[in-house]
């Protein structure tokens, strides 16, 4: 489970980056996008997904754990 950064580009973006591969993707959709839970699976712009476990929305940015979707 690698950490990721999340943070707004300067288009006003949802960006995540993974530091570990140096890697930094567009977020093109978010399953969880409220006040009161925001996570879930995050599906990249290069059609990835990962998983985020909902919490209550963040101020970004953000570091936090996150799982390729379909991992147990």
């Amino acid at each position: 489970m690698p950490s990721v950064m999340l943070r707004r580009n300067p288009q006003g973006q949802l960006t995540f980056y993974i530091a570990k591969k140096d890697q930094e993707e567009i977020v093109v959709s978010l399953e969880h996008d409220s006040a009161d839970c925001w996570g879930g699976e995050v599906t990249l712009g290069d059609g990835s997904s990962y998983y985020i476990e909902p919490i209550p929305q963040p101020k970004l940015p953000i570091t936090l754990r996150a799982k390729r979707a379909g991992e147990a």
